[in-house]
Parts: structure tokens; C-alpha cells; sequence
């Protein structure tokens, strides 16, 4: 069965330890996460965490109490289903003879990549959008090689006045 696919985006205190704690309550419940990505925000006493996760959302919605329980947790938030503007980035190697430039830079230029290394025999494209964008040009670059692949995870934030 496919579970459905969440967002959570949590807003720390920046102190050492609280990405365990936060991560250890996902654990408790069995969720997996999927994707975390951590950064600061505008004041550095705090840092947001953008979760993704799968899983059955009552189990989700316990999580969410569980956090809030947390003493360095100040907000934590589904942005399931809600008006967000969501981002990834990728840099994807791929192998690149020359009887394969054409073709892999037509790709880049058509997804709005950038080719941030090109050698002999490979090149470095950068891609950022949605996880889908990025899993379709995966899909595409897949026939030529992918030699490597670093994705970043998903960030997120919410649209007009509302809180991420």
C-alpha cells in the first residue's frame, strides 16, 4: 500500500542534540523520513527543519503532539495539501563522450539546469525544482550514465501571511 507523502516543517531552538530528539519521535511511531534538510533562519537562535515523510496520518498527527512536547521545539507544521512553494536541487555527474554533449545539454537547457563541470568524459548538472521535476530528469539522464547524484531534500514555505 502507498502511503501518503507529508511535509513538516519544525521550528528548533539551534542547540546541540535537538535534531536527535526530534528525529527519535519519528522513530517511536515507525514513521521513516525520507527527506530532512536543516537550516538557519533570520534570527540565529533558531533553525527550521523540512521533514518529508510517508506514512498514515493519524499516526503523523501524534508526531506532531509529540513534538510540540519537545522543550527546543517552537513550531512544528504539516504543510500537507496547504499553498507552498516547494523546492529541491540535484547535482547529477553523467557520463559525457562527446557523441553525447548534444543530447545531455539540450536536456540541462530544456529543465533550466546549469552544467556546472564538464570534463573529457563527464559533466556536472545542476537542476533545482520540484521533487518530480527532478525525478523526470533523472529518468531522462538514466540511458547515458549517471555516475553519481547528491539531492538536497526538500525546503519549503508557505505562501502570503502564513507561517512555515
Amino acid at each position: 500500500m502507498n502511503m501518503p507523502s507529508h511535509t513538516i516543517s519544525v521550528l528548533v531552538r539551534n542547540k546541540p542534540g535537538v535534531l536527535v530528539r526530534v528525529a527519535l519521535v519519528f522513530a517511536r511511531r515507525g514513521y521513516n523520513i525520507d527527506s530532512l534538510v536543516v537550516s538557519p533562519v533570520l534570527d540565529s537562535e533558531f533553525s527550521r527543519m523540512t521533514i518529508t515523510c510517508s506514512g498514515d496520518p493519524a499516526t503523523l498527527d501524534q508526531i506532531i503532539k509529540q513534538l510540540f512536547k519537545l522543550i527546543d521545539v517552537v513550531r512544528a507544521i504539516d504543510h500537507t495539501g496547504e499553498s507552498v512553494i516547494e523546492k529541491e536541487m540535484a547535482l547529477i555527474k553523467v557520463k559525457c563522450p562527446p557523441e553525447n554533449r548534444t543530447g545531455l545539454l539540450q536536456i540541462a537547457e530544456h529543465f533550466k539546469g546549469t552544467t556546472v563541470d564538464f570534463g573529457h568524459e563527464s559533466l556536472i548538472l545542476q537542476m533545482a525544482g520540484g521533487s518530480d521535476k527532478i525525478d523526470h530528469v533523472l529518468g531522462l539522464l538514466q540511458p547515458f550514465g549517471i555516475v553519481d547524484l547528491v539531492r538536497t531534500g526538500k525546503i519549503l514555505m508557505a505562501r502570503g501571511a502564513d507561517k512555515t
